[in-house]
């Protein structure tokens, strides 16, 4: 970790987390995909999987603060040599969300409706809403914890074991997929019910990867949570919990302006766009996130032993390299609009118009994503939490929700569809002082 190029180290690191990442958009992905092409009720469908997306983000909020919290205080503590407190802090942080997913479960199943319209789906698809969120309420406790191993697997620089969990249970997931939404004609409860199962499965991969000898162990005699255990996952994780509760929160208001603006007897299959749009960004983005997650093992490790100058490098590579591919598939997404979004509900008319002009306006400012999210992984790994948290929190939430909200009062329906591309500009503008004020202190600490 201190001596390898920095180029090659992070390129070494970012492949088994791009497979992850790529492979856990693809859950969704393939879902929709599925779905939308029944013969009866693929809009609806659609829009079901769409607005339970918001549902999944809740469950990445834990999932990645509490991976995030305790996966950076991990690598830190591997860095310095001190085992012991890694590995408390790896069974607190995965026995936690754990019990909280328990918790959630057994809040939310008994009221799937009520939550369906907390989420914000019109009448006419709660019960498709319902049907998808059933098995996944169910295995919540094992997604969300699984999302926490993954994180404190790669971040101890052992992201290959969490490359086979995730890659595993997406196999599953798509080979279960049209068993059960075809064949057993269980329809959406069908995609819902493959992907809660895949998920287990993953679970119980990643957790058989804690026990190989190169990793931290995850013992239930490690199991003492304290404030000072506590606190240090907050702050690693914090930026990441705001990341994903403002995501969150613009996915259940996305849900409401869509139907809010859509044109009259078309909220499904504007929802239903908006969701496939959503999918389509996320797994191209995942790529993204995924190298960039890749140079966080690296910069942990050398933050830690005062290498400042290949804190530095990763970070610059990271974010050149994401910029790069974010332009070339925002070229390809803005030239072939139509034909993507058709490839999940091409019955659809509305849907694809809808859906294609969305998916251009995310296009035109997509390269921009690479600088501020890079930039707020470097601030989080090195514990200024404060900037770190202030990106996190900027594209879904301080820029976006405010554009959500106006530019529709003045431009209707094409008002949402602009509010992404809005905010990924503004937090870009806002990234580039503290981007050039973090490059200058690296620099000085290398001195």
């Amino acid at each position: 970790m201190t001596t390898k190029p920095v180029k090659v180290l992070v390129c070494k690191m970012a492949v088994p987390t791009i497979i992850a990442m790529v492979t856990t958009a693809l859950y969704n992905v393939v879902d929709a995909a599925f779905i939308g092409h029944l013969n009866t009720q693929g809009t609806e469908g659609t829009a079901g999987v769409g607005i339970s997306f918001a549902y999944m983000t809740f469950i990445q909020a834990l999932g990645f603060f509490f991976g995030h919290g305790s996966g950076n205080h991990i690598s830190r503590a591997l860095g310095a040599k001190d085992v012991s407190s890694a590995s408390v802090m790896a069974t607190v942080g995965f026995v936690t969300p754990f019990l909280l997913g328990t918790m959630a479960a057994l809040c939310f199943l008994p009221n799937l409706s009520w939550l369906s319209r907390l989420l914000g789906a019109p009448e006419s698809v709660v019960t498709q809403t319902n049907d998808y969120l059933r098995y996944i309420v169910l295995a919540t406790p094992f997604m969300m914890s699984a999302l926490t191993l993954n994180n404190q697997l790669r971040l101890q620089g052992n992201a290959h074991f969490g490359m086979v969990g995730i890659v595993s249970g997406a196999i599953l997931n798509i080979a279960l997929d049209p068993l059960f939404i075809f064949t057993f004609d269980m329809g959406v409860s069908g995609a819902s019910l493959a992907t809660a199962i895949s998920q287990v499965f993953a679970w119980g991969l990643l957790l058989y990867g804690t026990f190989k000898p190169e990793s931290v162990h995850i013992r239930l005699r490690d199991f003492k949570p304290s404030w000072k255990v506590y606190y240090e996952i907050f702050r690693g994780g914090l930026p990441s919990f705001f990341r994903q509760v403002f995501n969150c929160a613009a996915a259940i208001s996305l849900n409401y302006c869509a139907c809010r603006y859509a044109a009259p007897g078309q909220d499904a299959s504007a929802v239903a766009a908006f969701a496939v749009v959503t999918r389509i960004m996320m797994f191209a983005f995942s790529v993204v996130l995924g190298f960039s997650q890749g140079f966080q093992p690296v910069c942990g490790y050398n933050y830690g032993a005062k290498l400042y100058g290949r804190v530095r490098a990763s970070w610059l590579f990271a974010s050149c390299v994401g910029t790069a591919f974010l332009l070339v598939i925002s070229l390809v997404g803005i030239l072939f609009a139509p034909q993507i979004v058709a490839l999940f509900r091409s019955e659809d008319p509305a849907l694809i118009e809808i859906g294609a002009e969305t998916l251009r306006w995310q296009c035109a400012a997509f390269p921009l994503v690479a600088l501020f999210t890079t930039t707020g992984m470097l601030f989080q790994n090195i514990r200024m939490t404060g900037p770190a948290t202030l990106l996190s929190i900027c594209r879904n939430g301080l820029f976006f929700l405010p554009a959500l909200l106006m530019l529709p009062l003045w431009l209707g329906l094409q008002g949402v569809q602009m509010a992404q591309a809005v905010a990924d500009v503004l937090t870009f503008l806002l990234c580039i002082p503290y981007a050039v004020w973090i490059n200058r202190k690296l620099k000085n600490d290398m001195q």
